[in-house]
């Protein structure tokens, strides 16, 4: 999953020109000049950063977010994401495009979309993939802006016949600009079918700058018609949810209908909202006339510093799979930067519903990575840290089964320098029923503190992977995650276990990846 080259050499990019249904591919001689250049000088530099990640997806050079394309085509993984190579020089928002034959292991392919066209010049925005009968078709937002900052936005497609070399739609766009009421932000196409129509939810904002999810449908993808809105910020329920609904996802998952997206704008609550945008979902019911979800409360994802726009992809074994991007738009002040690359994608995670809760987990094939397992069982903490032998590291998973009968206070201290002036603190109060992540005192990144409520049932389940610059956190199999950057010394690599006011029991599993 490493620093792979998402770049051809020049001589082949410059003699790529294919057709398709009378659209053709437009070479950029200047954009590859200044991409493969811009590669090649900086890759040294760029690897040679300790952060580099082992095993998850991030920006050979440049700058990554949203993942896009997300899906399954002849039996491979296809995930594309927005990628800007430039990155911090210019702006020029690209799709580099990955496959997997098991999502853990994955070999880069062409980038797959440049800023080539009239409807793009400042980039080809988030998007997903269809598979129409048999065509490999991706469907994304032309990003426009003038010298004013003026934008315009329009939806369309591209295809491949092969997979791999997609070619713009001759009539593209497919969608120009927003209905009215509605303002140009208007983007993240998201597309699926349903009794032999194709449907695509759209994130805007009214005129009056709240947050709503259109649902428009076509016949054969080319032509579309609005619908009506999905669900909006500015309702009773919502209680104003937001200027901006970004990245929707409409799926069904154990018989309910779901709008996953990202609104921008929500004020913090206690221990909600507490990221610069958030993420998280309605559950309902959806009226495919009307166009309109009947729906409960907003449920945020994940709980961790760094989580957004996710995108689900059901495979051919029926399961609903999500990636979503380790970052938050507007921060970007990683330590990174200094070395031209920033962001990274999360591992990738099966969803499944209970009790009308999204619960996420690892994939079955993240064993697939697993190396030398270490395990201990009924270790007994009484009111002390413990250090166990070879649990120690910077890119490994680890599984804690806690259990208690009385204590205060519990958890995993986590790239630990010798001192703990550095260290990373997972820990679960049980008093309060909630599980704290705190990276105050975790290295370069931002401090601060996450926490969301865990019910006490004398037992807990904790499954963490690390990777380097990355933390992702599953509780009690899902029920809650933490997706967090952090960015410790390289030699804070001791993990330490405690307990507070009492005595708790714990099982341990840990592997090298």
């Amino acid at each position: 999953m490493g620093a792979i080259s998402l770049l051809l050499t020049l001589d082949e990019v410059e003699n790529k020109q294919f057709e398709f249904g009378g659209g053709i591919m437009i070479k950029n001689n200047e954009l590859t000049k200044n991409l493969i250049k811009t590669s090649s000088e900086l890759n040294e530099k760029v690897n040679g950063d300790y952060y580099r990640l082992k095993y998850h997806l991030m920006p050979s050079v440049g700058f990554l977010n949203d993942p896009n394309g997300f899906i399954q085509f002849n039996g491979e993984y296809h995930l594309f994401y927005q990628f800007n190579p430039l990155y911090p020089k210019d702006k020029r928002v690209c799709w580099a495009h990955v496959k997997s034959p098991d999502l853990v292991h994955w070999s880069m392919l062409p980038t797959a979309l440049y800023p080539s066209e009239w409807y793009e010049t400042h980039g080809c925005y988030s998007g997903c993939a269809v598979n129409n009968n048999g065509e490999f078709t991706l469907i994304y937002t032309g990003n426009v802006k003038n010298k004013l900052g003026k934008r315009e936005t329009y939806q369309c497609i591209a295809q491949s016949n092969d997979g791999e070399n997609f070619v713009k739609y001759k009539n593209n766009p497919v969608i120009s600009n927003a209905p009215e009421g509605y303002t140009t932000h208007f983007r993240d196409p998201k597309v699926w079918k349903h009794d032999g129509l194709w449907y695509m939810s759209l994130g805007t904002q009214t005129e009056k700058e709240e947050g709503v999810v259109l649902l428009y449908s076509s016949q054969d993808l080319l032509v579309w018609n609005k619908i009506g809105e999905i669900a909006g910020a500015n309702t009773k329920k919502l209680n104003y949810l937001g200027y901006m609904w970004e990245c929707p996802n409409l799926f069904k998952l154990d018989g309910k209908d779901i709008l996953l997206f990202c609104p921008q704008g929500v004020e913090p609550n206690g221990d909600l909202y507490n990221n610069r945008y958030q993420c998280g979902y309605l559950l309902g019911k959806l009226n495919y006339k009307m166009g309109k979800l009947s729906y409960g409360d907003f449920t945020e994802l994940d709980r961790g510093f760094e989580f957004y726009a996710p995108q689900v992809s059901r495979d051919e074994k029926g399961r609903l799979l999500l990636v979503g991007w380790m970052g938050i738009p507007e921060e970007e002040d990683s330590p990174t930067v200094k070395n031209n690359w920033l962001h990274c994608l999360t591992i990738v995670r099966e969803l499944h519903l209970e009790n009308d809760k999204i619960y996420q987990n690892p994939v079955e094939e993240m064993k697939l990575l697993r190396t030398n397992e270490t395990k201990y069982e009924n270790v007994v903490i009484n009111n002390e840290q413990i250090r166990l032998n070879n649990i120690y590291g910077d890119c490994f998973e680890l599984v804690c089964d806690f259990s208690w009968e009385n204590v205060l206070e519990f958890g995993i201290k986590l790239r630990c320098d010798d001192e703990e002036k550095q260290k990373t603190l997972l820990y679960y109060n049980t008093k309060e029923e909630k599980i704290i992540l705190d990276r105050c005192k975790s290295g370069l990144s931002k401090t601060g503190v996450r926490k969301c409520k865990i019910v006490n049932r004398k037992k807990l389940s904790i499954r963490l992977f690390m990777d380097k610059s990355s933390l992702e956190i599953f509780i009690n199999k899902g029920e809650e995650t933490f997706s967090s950057r952090i960015y410790p010394k390289e030699d804070s690599k001791n993990i330490f276990f405690y307990a507070q006011g009492g005595i708790v029991n714990l099982n341990i599993k840990y592997w090298n990846i």
